[in-house]
């Protein structure tokens, strides 16, 4: 069945007792979907989903930009790689940090590199047989063959339309509507899935990404490419309700999530009704006391920072009780945007990957690299110009990063893969679904459907205001205002409320699993 046809005879969630996979787009999740047919493991799955979401979501992921992975076993043995790439070792002098346009790509891109990684762990720890080729059939076919531009990429095409004429190589690739096909980016992978990952850092493709980004006045250099290195480390964790919150470290914004949810865990937030106002105020004073603790995140090469402190019982039991239910904090605190795509998938065996990719802005530095077919990120607008800030720019650093998929363990093994797309939207957005989650018991699509909200600026709206989808109804509004919380309201499921995607693995191993109403895509189970 065509994508189309899926979307249209498809729900965005799904139940099974075998594997699963979600992803924003369709084609993505089918890609995934395949492999896991095949017998393949939840990596293997993620990547082949993932290089497709490549192709068909470019105004969010691609090739040029960087991922995130949470990985367990069926035992609950997690582990992260941070797929981040690294500033220019030969940086301009900046007086403001340039949002886009060559200036913009500072850093090197970390996704492709972060296949082998994961592959290799595949291959070594899970027992994955599946090449690299045969995982990037699908994004090769879409890219080579055409796909229909999803509303999404409309969406997002039509919003910056006054800007992409000054984009290089942009309008000639990305359309807003009908079928969009991509050769070049067709042939870029095709020689990765030829000669390796390498091939995008070392090889004949790095010398040509190299040079178009040279072309287009970008200070990342061959070198650059070939310094570029994914890391694996140790996830964090947290205490919530008889589960175990697993996030990225840093330099990812993992705490935040983490400590969030370690404020609301000082709150009886099952006694809340959640489509009150009592909740959502209670989850965005957590935000609040939270987001204080993020201007110490950074590259731990480069600075010092002790997660375990922002995590400690005493610090986080302390900033609850700053907490009053009756009045609301004011909030002028700076805000950072971005977009990603969330994916996960558990496989046969209960391995489980959540996984987050991206080229943050949407339409990430707008600068194609040359002939490549490849979008470059502008992640390094994330760093600061301020020399006494711990994200400092600085040549080979890694910048303060929005992106952080989860994953909660009950007993000891996978129970809850969860992330979702929307920069300083993201532990926002986790901190409500893993409250209606574990809190309320709702199921995926459930909580995925209930009205978000969103503390600080917005793409549309300037004001350090709470944005709160209109279906949330004028009492909550109203009761919100009330409570001293500057509130403005968004278009129901809205697309500024982000994309996020989870699976749920019962005690029975019954999987369900869903992608937002918001997105392009939803779940297939097995």
């Amino acid at each position: 069945m065509s994508a189309a046809g899926r979307r249209q005879s498809q729900s965005f969630n799904a139940t099974s007792q075998t594997a699963m996979v979600t992803a924003p787009h369709w084609l993505a999740a089918e890609a995934g979907e395949k492999v896991l047919k095949r017998g393949g493991n939840a990596i293997e799955a993620i990547i082949a989903a993932g290089a497709a979401l490549s192709v068909v979501y470019p105004h969010f992921c691609g090739l040029g930009g960087d991922a995130i992975w949470m990985i367990a076993d069926a035992s609950g043995k997690a582990t992260t790689f941070l797929g981040i790439g690294q500033a220019a070792e030969h940086l301009p002098a900046l007086t403001d940090m340039p949002l886009r346009g060559p200036l913009s790509v500072l850093t090197s891109a970390c996704l492709v590199d972060s296949w082998e990684h994961l592959l290799d762990h595949s291959g070594t720890a899970w027992g994955g047989s599946e090449t690299l080729a045969a995982l990037l059939d699908d994004a090769i076919a879409l890219a080579e063959n055409g796909f229909p531009v999803s509303p999404s990429q409309r969406f997002w095409h039509q919003f910056r339309k006054g800007e992409l004429a000054s984009w290089p190589g942009f309008s000639a690739l990305f359309a807003d509507d009908g079928i969009q096909r991509q050769p070049a980016l067709a042939a870029t992978l095709r020689a990765i899935a030829e000669n390796g990952p390498r091939e995008f850092y070392e090889g004949a493709l790095a010398r040509r990404i190299a040079l178009g980004l040279a072309e287009a006045g970008s200070p990342v250099t061959a070198s650059d490419l070939a310094s570029t290195r994914t890391i694996a480390g140790e996830p964090l964790s947290l205490p919530y309700r008889g589960l175990t919150l697993f996030a990225p470290p840093p330099p990812t914004q993992g705490i935040t999530t983490l400590g969030i949810m370690g404020v609301l865990g000082e709150f009886a937030m099952a006694g809340f009704d959640h489509r009150q106002a009592n909740f959502y105020h209670h989850l965005v004073e957590a935000v609040k006391q939270a987001f204080l603790d993020r201007p110490a995140i950074a590259d731990p090469l480069f600075a010092a920072i002790d997660p375990q402190r922002l995590l400690a019982p005493g610090w986080l039991s302390a900033k609850a009780q700053v907490i009053d239910p009756g009045h609301a904090i004011p909030w002028p605190q700076p805000y950072k945007h971005g977009d990603t795509a969330f994916l996960a998938a558990v496989d046969a065996e209960g391995r489980s990957v959540s996984m987050l990719q991206s080229i943050y802005f949407d339409w990430g530095s707008g600068v194609v690299a040359g002939d490549t077919g490849i979008l470059w990120q502008n992640r390094g607008a994330a760093f600061s110009l301020d020399p006494a800030s711990p994200n400092h720019l600085r040549p080979g650093k890694r910048p303060f990063y929005t992106l952080n998929p989860g994953m909660a363990l009950k007993d000891g093994r996978p129970r809850l893969l969860y992330g979702t797309q929307g920069a300083d939207g993201q532990p926002q957005t986790l901190a409500l679904l893993l409250s209606l989650l574990i809190d309320h018991g709702l199921d995926p699509l459930a909580a995925l459907s209930q009205p978000r909200f969103l503390l600080g600026r917005t793409f549309s709206d300037a004001r350090d205001s709470l944005k709160i989808e209109a279906n949330a109804g004028a009492s909550v509004l109203e009761k919100l205002g009330a409570l001293g919380h500057e509130v403005s309201s968004i278009d129901a499921l809205s697309q500024i409320g982000g994309q996020a995607g989870i699976i749920c693995i019962g005690d029975d191993k019954a999987i369900t699993g869903a992608h937002d109403p918001r997105s392009d895509g939803g779940a297939i189970g097995l």
